[in-house]
C-alpha cells in the first residue's frame, strides 16, 4: 500500500511522561516503522522523536498544574505548517485548545481530521474547582461537542467512552484501545530486593501508578496506608505530590521511573490499586496485569474493559474508600487468588501489541482519506 504524510498534533509530549505522551510516541514509532512520514505538533519535546521533525509551539502552563502545557498557537502560523508538510491526514492526540484550532485549520483546507479521546475533559473539569469560574464540566461538555463535531473520526479508547460520546451526541466513533509492551511488563521482572526495601517486615505491597494529581482521588489509599499489613507505593509526580505526603506519611513515593525501572516497580507489586473514576482507558492497569499483578480499580470508565472483574482483579465502587479497602483485603487473605489473577491478567494481555493496535490506526487513517477523496475505503479492522 502506498505510504501516508501524517502530521500528529498533541497537546502533551515529552518531557511529559503521561497517557497521551506515551500513546504519541508509540504512534510515530510504527509509523517510522511501517515507512510513512510523519511530523509532530507540539509544545514540547525535543528536535525530533522517531526520526521525524517536533514542531515546537506556542503554549501556556496551567497554574494549578504547571507539569502541563496546552498549546496556544495561531491558526495562521498553523496553516503555514501544513502548508509545508502536505499531510494526508491529521491526527490529533487528545484535543484541547492546540487539537482544537488544529481541527479548524484541516476543515478549512479540506484535510480529514482522526481525533484521539483520551482525556475526559467533563471530569478533569469537574476536579479542579479553578476551571468552574469559566463553566466548568457543562462547558468542558460544550468543547467536547464543538471538538469532536468537526473531524472525520474520534477513536476512543473503551466501550464507557463510546457511551459517554454517545450521550454527548457525538457520532462518527470506532474503538480503538492501546497496545501493552508485553517484552518490557513482565512478571519475570520482579525485583526482590526492590520488594525487600519497600516491605521490610513481609508487608503486602500495594502500589499505584501514575500522575499525582486531583482527579486520580489517591486520598482514597489513606486508609490503606495505615494499616499495618500494607506498604503502600506511589509510582508518578504531580500536583497534589506534598498533599499525599502529608496525608500519608507511611506511604513510599518513588517519584517518576521510566524503561526497567518502571517494569521492575510494576512486577514487585503484590496487588496493584487505581483510584481515579475518570480514567478513558486505565493503562497503567494493563501494565499491571501484563506484569502478572491482580488489579483493584474502580467500576468507571476504561477499567471496565481493562480489567476482568473476579477474574484479573476486582471492580469497586467508584469513590468509596471502604469498598476499595474490602477488596484489598480479600486479596491480602488470599494470596493464591491474587496469583491466579495476576496469571490470568497476563494471559488476557498478550494479544494486545502496539504493532497490531497501531496496525488498526493506520487502517483507520486510510479509510477517512478514501472517504475524502471518494474512493472505495481501505477497511479498518
Amino acid at each position: 500500500m502506498s505510504e501516508l504524510r501524517v502530521l500528529v498534533v498533541t497537546e502533551s509530549f515529552l518531557p511529559q511522561i503521561n497517557g497521551v505522551t506515551n500513546s504519541v510516541r508509540r504512534v510515530l514509532e510504527h509509523l517510522e516503522a511501517e515507512g510513512h512520514e510523519a511530523a509532530l505538533i507540539a509544545p514540547t519535546g525535543p528536535a525530533e522523536y522517531a526520526g521525524f521533525p517536533v514542531l515546537r509551539v506556542r503554549g501556556a502552563t496551567l497554574p494549578f498544574y504547571r507539569d502541563f502545557r496546552l498549546g496556544l498557537e495561531t491558526r495562521s502560523r498553523l496553516r503555514a505548517i501544513f502548508d509545508r508538510f502536505g499531510p494526508d491526514v491529521i491526527h490529533v492526540a487528545s484535543p484541547a485548545t492546540l487539537g482544537y484550532q488544529a481541527i479548524k485549520v484541516a476543515n478549512e483546507m479540506g484535510i480529514p481530521v482522526v481525533a484521539i479521546y483520551q482525556t475526559d475533559l467533563v471530569g478533569f473539569a469537574e476536579r479542579y474547582p479553578l476551571l468552574h469560574h469559566t463553566g466548568g464540566p457543562k462547558a468542558a461538555a460544550a468543547l467536547t461537542r464543538k471538538i469532536h463535531s468537526k473531524v472525520d473520526r474520534t477513536l476512543v479508547p473503551s466501550t464507557a467512552s463510546l457511551s459517554q460520546l454517545a450521550e454527548l451526541g457525538i457520532g462518527g466513533t470506532a474503538l480503538w484501545p492501546r497496545g501493552c509492551d508485553t517484552e518490557l511488563f513482565h512478571p519475570e521482572k520482579r525485583d526482590y530486593r526492590l520488594r525487600l526495601k519497600l516491605a521490610p517486615h513481609g508487608e503486602t505491597i500495594v502500589g499505584y501508578v501514575g500522575r499525582l494529581a486531583p482527579e486520580k482521588e489517591l486520598g482514597l489509599l489513606q486508609q490503606l496506608s495505615e494499616d499495618p499489613r500494607y506498604s503502600v507505593v506511589l509510582v508518578g509526580g504531580g500536583p497534589e505530590e506534598e498533599r499525599l505526603r502529608r496525608l500519608m506519611p507511611k506511604a513510599t513515593f518513588l517519584g517518576l521511573l521510566h524503561g526497567e525501572e518502571l517494569a521492575a516497580a510494576y512486577a514487585s507489586l503484590d496487588i496493584f490499586v487505581h483510584t481515579g473514576r475518570h480514567e478513558t482507558f486505565c493503562q497503567s492497569a494493563q501494565e499491571a496485569l501484563a506484569s502478572g499483578v491482580p488489579v483493584v480499580a474502580p467500576r468507571q470508565g476504561g477499567p471496565i474493559d481493562v480489567v476482568d472483574d473476579l477474574k484479573s482483579g476486582f471492580l469497586y465502587e467508584p469513590g468509596s474508600a471502604e469498598d476499595l479497602t474490602r477488596y484489598v483485603g480479600t486479596l491480602y487473605n488470599n494470596p493464591r487468588l491474587g496469583r491466579r489473577m495476576g496469571a490470568f491478567g497476563r494471559a488476557r494481555t498478550e494479544g494486545r501489541s502496539w504493532c497490531a493496535i497501531n496496525g488498526l490506526l493506520v487502517g483507520h487513517y486510510r479509510e477517512v482519506v478514501a472517504g475524502r477523496r471518494g474512493l472505495r475505503p481501505v477497511a479498518a479492522a
